[in-house]
């Protein structure tokens, strides 16, 4: 009987049969170098080209700050009549400055002022309406008339510090000086020195033919109360009437006019256009007044640009409206004196005696005191 085939045990190996032929072996290749293995990684040069920082990464690009604000607005040092030449200046805004000085001037301040002027006619006597009208139109010289004229005046201060602000982005203060600021030392310096100016007018005056005087003094007017209320309004008011004719006139625009010419002539262009401008504004076209008024504008321009600031201009200005308004009201018609002052010619003499000898000891002084005359060199903030 035929015996059934075996089969393995599961999960044995199968057996199988022994090859039928050795293995057979190969001799190693001869001469192949042997290759160490290596000892650190390979290092490639950097991107780009050399001396270059290697590139960023691939994503959001890396934030740049902005570039500081510059602390003073002045791409490089300035005399006071090329202040509006900053970091943005344009032409067109001058322009605009002018007009818009112009209108505020002739029109907007009287009539924002027209309050002073119902307020202190309330306080005199007579008729309200006539007292107002005379008061406008300075037939009578009364004390509400005087604060209406000073307010006015010095009313037009704040509408050269909005026009610089609104229109030139730059703070009221530059108006002052370069520093910027009223140089309140050297203020009460030029006051001083505008006395010892007036000194050597009058003795010139005096040696001069007794042609050269204005007019007869005459006698002392009569003190009545109308009287020194207009003295108290003088005495308490004239520093901001003049100076409030300085900031417009050796203030915005004389920066206005020295703008738009970089040139050196363009210094002596704009400091006789102004002082023109400004004998015209008095509408006092008597010749040795005109000439009064324009060799003052001369002298208080060329100050202004030589010292950096308005303290001289303004100075001298409030001693001779002190001066003028004090002898009209005590000797003269006061109205007459605002309206239609008349000169001999030999007050020019006296005139050019007082403003040359005023724009020499003021500039020593200047000199003593180590005033700047330009803006600072640009700075970044910070």
């Amino acid at each position: 009987m035929t015996e059934p085939p075996s089969y393995p045990e599961p999960g044995s190996a199968p057996a199988y049969p022994p090859p039928a032929y050795p293995p057979q072996t190969y001799p190693a290749p001869a001469n192949v170098p042997a290759y160490p293995p290596p000892s650190s990684p390979p290092v490639y040069p950097a991107v780009g080209h050399p001396g270059q920082p290697h590139p960023a990464s691939y994503g959001y690009p890396a934030y740049v700050a902005p570039a500081p604000k510059p602390a003073f607005p002045h791409d490089r040092p300035r005399p006071y009549h090329q202040m509006l030449r900053t970091w943005t200046y344009a032409p067109w805004k001058s322009v605009v400055g002018i007009v818009v000085l112009l209108g505020g001037f002739l029109i907007a301040v009287p009539i924002l002022a027209l309050p002073v002027l119902f307020i202190a006619v309330a306080f005199q006597s007579g008729d309200y309406l006539d007292n107002i009208t005379d008061a406008a139109t300075l037939e009578r010289v009364t004390p509400a008339a005087m604060l209406y004229l000073n307010a006015t005046l010095g009313g037009a201060i704040l509408l050269t510090w909005l026009i610089i602000r609104l229109l030139h982005g730059m703070r009221p203060r530059w108006l002052s000086s370069v520093v910027p600021k009223l140089r309140w030392n050297f203020l009460y310096a030029c006051l001083g020195v505008s006395v010892a100016a007036l000194a050597i007018a009058m003795i010139v005056g005096a040696l001069l033919p007794s042609s050269s005087a204005d007019a007869e003094l005459g006698e002392l007017n009569t003190l009545t109360a109308s009287y020194a209320m207009v003295a108290l309004v003088i005495l308490l008011t004239t520093p901001f009437q003049a100076a409030g004719e300085e900031y417009v006139f050796r203030g915005y625009l004389l920066m206005a006019v020295g703008s738009f010419i970089e040139k050196p002539w363009g210094r002596w262009f704009t400091i006789l256009l102004t002082a023109f401008i400004f004998a015209c504004a008095h509408l006092q076209f008597d010749g040795p007044v005109f000439f009064d008024r324009f060799g003052f504008g001369v002298v208080a321009a060329w100050l202004t640009i030589r010292t950096g600031g308005l303290e001289a201009a303004i100075a001298l200005h409030v001693l001779n409206n002190y001066l003028a308004f004090g002898i009209a009201l005590a000797f003269g018609d006061i109205a007459e004196s605002i309206s239609d002052p008349s000169a001999s010619w030999w007050n020019i003499l006296v005139t050019l005696a007082q403003v040359v000898s005023y724009a020499l000891l003021v500039s020593w002084v200047a000199k003593k005191m180590k005033l700047r005359n330009t803006t600072s060199p640009p700075v970044p903030a910070g």
